[in-house]
């Protein structure tokens, strides 16, 4: 019992001022004693209403079921046991307030007087009902009947015993308090055996769920009272008796709600909230806090931990529905919030994705951020194109379906190869296939780099016919100068290259030979040092005068 709410520290002095709140060491002994007096009062209000929340909740579990009862008497008398219980809980909340703490008009022998006769009038009229119960053959209303006796006795042993404290005021010294934290239940209080696993009342059967929801409480009867109201609202409902047990099951199964009761032996309702809050696969479960303490610093304290929200026992029916309703609403809204960004995340990475496949990342981020028109010059650059020889005389000698295959499987080997590179893959028209060095992105060996993919792509050709045992060959061809790139399209994007440098480089190929790469002379220049060249003659290029070509045979180094 040691999570009972802290003192307030805004409450005012008593009159006399011997709970003075100053610095000096008599008042910091007036500031102990003040709480050590609110934790003595919170003890005595969880235990007094413990018993009184189960007489209450059984009554009106049994009077909602009023119809399925053919019996007026019973009926009649049920409701003076749930107007006995009203009377009790009045007494209570009147005679503990906090406030008279401070007053010194809390009259805890008065309280006694006052209680005795409701406790006997729902012990009498119990017995009546169970009476009649039993000859009507109503087993589960002569259970239930039972249990509101057995809490009746409950709070009778409580209020009788003499751990029950005649004052509150340990500022008095000669005043004796009888209520110590082991004895919060009082002697001679009446436990109860594990109940059986709940059903609803009189027909046996649990209700269609609309939610999981566990109930964490260290009493029994309480845990076995919310269990059989919820089943009858229609939840799926576990249990947990207390915190860390609580805690063990929230790992194991999902659910949408927790009703935490906070004063609970070891590991109590607050850290536990901590504990579920601090867990990033717990924190947004819901939790509805459920106690007896009902003082503003416990709900603040729940709120600031992040409870959902707060019910005092013995809580109201309709407003525990309510709440708990409100609460799984709050959550269905964030799940499916939180199910909606994934699918927004989900469904942005497939089409950056797409995106990517279309344009080079510059450029994509660029269209991102809202430029409209794309063009860029690029004074140095290499292009490379590449052709299946006799192509067409392949396609007929295989299904439409197989050469598509096997296309898409040297490409995407090509694709690699320039991925590796840094180069950038233009287009693929038919069976020729396209890409650039140094653009989008500037890259000081463009030429070099391209020559290492030329010579890649006609080994990785060769491990492609042996794969499938054909006998591909292809042409390319090389030319480096200045080009103009950007994007063409309003709606399906294309990222093209212009110029004389990108005609040439097409010329190299389509007039090169199987199974050689061919550039240029401009090629040539940026090449000499670094690989071997074969000058193949000059060649008379569409639409330009004759220019001289090479072949590459491969680096120098290697």
């Amino acid at each position: 019992m040691s999570d009972a709410p802290q003192t307030p520290d805004h409450l005012p002095s008593s009159p006399t001022g011997s709970r003075g709140t100053g610095s000096s060491p008599d008042g910091a002994h007036s500031r102990a004693i003040r709480s050590a007096e609110f934790e003595v009062l919170s003890k005595l209000r969880h235990s007094l209403r413990t018993p009184l929340n189960q007489i209450i909740g059984y009554c009106e579990m049994l009077l909602e079921s009023a119809e399925e009862i053919q019996s007026a008497g019973l009926r009649r008398d049920l409701k003076k046991i749930h107007t006995a219980g009203g009377q009790l809980l009045a007494l209570l909340n009147d005679a503990l307030a906090p406030w008279k703490l401070e007053t010194g008009k809390i009259d805890l022998l008065a309280l006694r007087h006052d209680m005795r006769s409701p406790i006997n009038s729902i012990i009498g009229y119990c017995e009546l009902c169970r009476e009649e119960a039993e000859a009507a053959q109503q087993r589960l209303l002569v259970d239930d009947l039972g249990k509101i006796a057995l809490a009746a006795q409950n709070l009778h042993s409580l209020v009788e015993s003499k751990e029950y404290p005649t004052r509150i005021n340990l500022g008095d010294a000669s005043t004796d308090i009888g209520l110590s934290a082991d004895a919060v239940l009082g002697p001679g209080m009446i436990t109860t055996a594990p109940f059986a696993a709940p059903v609803d009342l009189l027909t046996g059967e649990p209700a269609g769920t609309t939610g999981r929801i566990l109930v964490v409480d260290d009493d029994a009867m309480n845990r076995e009272m919310l269990q059989r109201r919820l089943r009858r609202m229609g939840y799926e409902v576990d249990e947990a008796p207390d915190g860390r047990a609580a805690l063990a099951t929230l790992k194991k199964k999902a659910f949408d709600l927790v009703l935490l009761d906070i004063v609970m032996p070891e590991l109590d309702g607050f850290h536990t909230l901590e504990f579920i809050r601090a867990d990033p696969y717990l924190r947004n479960v819901p939790v509805i806090m459920l106690t007896a303490l009902d003082e503003v610093d416990s709900t603040v304290r729940c709120i600031e931990a992040g409870a959902e929200d707060y019910v005092p026992k013995p809580f109201n029916p309709v407003i525990l529905r309510a709440r708990i309703n409100a609460s799984l609403e709050k959550k269905h809204l964030r799940d499916q919030e939180q199910a909606y960004l994934a699918q927004l995340h989900s469904e942005r990475a497939k089409s950056e994705r797409l995106l990517l496949n279309t344009l080079p990342q510059p450029i994509a981020n660029r269209l991102k951020q809202g430029e409209r028109t794309i063009v860029d010059s690029f004074p140095e650059s290499t292009v490379v194109f590449a052709d299946i020889v006799d192509f067409t005389r392949i396609a007929t000698r295989n299904a439409p379906s197989r050469t598509v295959q096997l296309l898409n499987d040297i490409f995407s080997t090509f694709d690699r190869i320039a991925e590796t590179l840094h180069l950038e893959k233009i287009k693929t028209i038919g069976d020729s296939y396209m890409l650039v060095g140094g653009v989008p992105t500037p890259q000081a060996n463009h030429a070099e780099a391209c020559a290492d993919a030329a010579l890649e792509m006609l080994e990785a050709l060769k491990s492609f016919n042996r794969r499938n045992h054909l006998d591909w060959s292809i042409r390319i061809g090389m030319n480096s100068g200045p080009v103009v790139a950007g994007i063409i399209g309003t709606k399906k994007f294309s990222y093209d290259l212009w110029g004389d440098t990108v005609n040439i480089a097409s010329r190299m190929e389509s007039q090169g030979q199987a199974g050689r790469i061919q550039l240029s002379e401009a090629t040539r220049q940026l090449l000499r040092n670094h690989f071997h060249l074969e000058a193949r003659g000059m060649v008379q290029i569409k639409h330009a005068e004759p220019m001289p070509v090479y072949h590459l045979l491969g680096r120098k180094n290697s």
